[in-house]
């Protein structure tokens, strides 16, 4: 505890069972995952209710708590199948449901009183008088809409007694707190059902009114533009003033993101709030932390709203993803007698390649793949299979879970 205040939680995405273990591995102190209906990301709806509560139960082990999404906004078809649903999860020892819809809350609140609530950042609370509005209906946390400045999150945690929680990395939506129609219209793909096909990142061009057919550009660089899409967020430099709000949890998104991703950005966010923590007086933000959080995949860096930033002055993005480094394999295991890493491959890598390695730790590693060789023992000049399993050459154990990447040269 730094004077009265009380460490913040970093906060995970686990949308796979093998993200859940990894950001556990990397240093989250709670997890954030949806079941196979009721939120708001269909492509990482893996958990039934079988794997989620193998998944509780081994959260639980490692000191991990584990929030459940049922963030949708709920349709009368939604109301009359969520109750069965809402007990099984409170059977299964979930520490807290996220949700937006008040119907939803209410369904809750009587049929698992136990169970507690956060507010999704889906139900725009931008103001004290709504986070004491859900605070009397019974929710222990808000999720804060990404539209407020710091100032306007210590106001509000002045005037409440709830816990605030904030997204401090990862990708934002063009719209308001993530609501948005493009998906639904354009698509049919309903983005407050879970369903968003992400419109805002395609590539637009312009049509004037008397000149139908004529499609201009809008040139930002050489590869098209992407006037809907924000860049992702970051806010390592903003994370002594979020303690000092009182923030209880920091955020981390992307449950349909990599290992990859999943792993580096919650080690960064671990090393950033330890270090505050052990010396606030002297905090800043590293080179390294920096470096580690360019490596995966991203659409530039911005700090959104914390500052006060009006949406007009936001910076563009020049180009729509970022991707340095390639995920290439995740290491299963070390033969000590045979000083070899046991290592499933990910995405194809070769003889003679330079590989980096992450560690749940602090250690970065280089590596000279030097020899692969397969279970059979033969030599291999690449590893082109998906998932196939290989050795390589290393000279001392290294964490099961150290993951391996390539960097690109473009």
């Amino acid at each position: 505890m730094v004077g009265s205040l009380i460490k913040p939680e970093i906060l995970a995405p686990a949308g796979s069972p093998e993200k859940l273990k990894f950001a556990i591995a990397y240093g989250a102190d709670a997890v954030y995952l949806g079941g196979t209906g009721f939120g708001l990301r269909t492509a990482a709806a893996t958990f039934d209710l079988t794997s989620m509560a193998r998944a509780v139960k081994y959260a639980h082990s490692q000191g991990v708590r584990v929030y459940v999404a049922l963030n949708i906004f709920a349709h009368n078809r939604d109301i009359e199948a969520l109750p069965t649903y809402i007990s099984e999860l409170a059977g299964l020892g979930v520490d807290a449901v996220i949700v937006s819809d008040p119907g939803v809350l209410s369904l809750v609140r009587e049929l698992a009183p136990n169970l507690k609530i956060h507010i999704s950042t889906q139900a725009n609370t931008t103001n004290w008088r709504s986070a004491r509005l859900w605070e009397e209906l019974g929710a222990e946390r808000i999720v804060l809409a990404r539209e407020l400045s710091l100032e306007e999150i210590k106001t509000i945690g002045s005037h409440t007694g709830v816990e605030l929680e904030v997204f401090v990395h990862g990708a934002m939506c063009v719209s308001y707190s993530g609501r948005c129609l493009l998906s639904n219209y354009m698509t049919g793909r309903g983005a407050n059902q879970g369903d968003c096909a992400q419109s805002c990142r395609w590539k637009y061009q312009l049509v004037e009114e008397k000149r139908p057919g004529e499609y201009f550009p809008v040139m930002e660089d050489d590869r098209g533009t992407y006037i809907l899409s924000s860049r992702d967020l970051c806010l390592l430099e903003h994370l002594p003033g979020l303690v000092e709000a009182g923030v209880t949890s920091f955020k981390i998104e992307g449950r349909v993101k990599s290992i990859h991703y999943v792993a580096t950005i919650t080690r960064v966010y671990r090393q950033a709030l330890d270090a505050y923590w052990a010396d606030p007086d002297n905090y800043c933000v590293r080179p390294e932390w920096l470096e580690e959080i360019s490596k995966v995949s991203n659409r530039e860096y911005t700090t959104g709203f914390i500052t006060g930033i009006r949406p007009g002055e936001t910076p563009p993005v020049y180009s729509i993803y970022q991707r340095p480094y390639t995920f290439v394999g995740v290491v299963l295991g070390y033969d000590e007698q045979r000083s070899v890493l046991l290592l499933e491959q990910r995405n194809r890598f070769m003889r003679g390649e330079t590989l980096e390695i992450l560690t749940p730790g602090r250690e970065t590693f280089a590596l000279e793949v030097t020899e692969i060789i397969d279970l059979e023992g033969n030599s291999l000049e690449a590893a082109p299979h998906p998932r196939q399993t290989v050795y390589l050459p290393w000279p001392r154990p290294l964490p099961q879970m150290s993951l391996l990447r390539r960097a690109e040269h473009v």
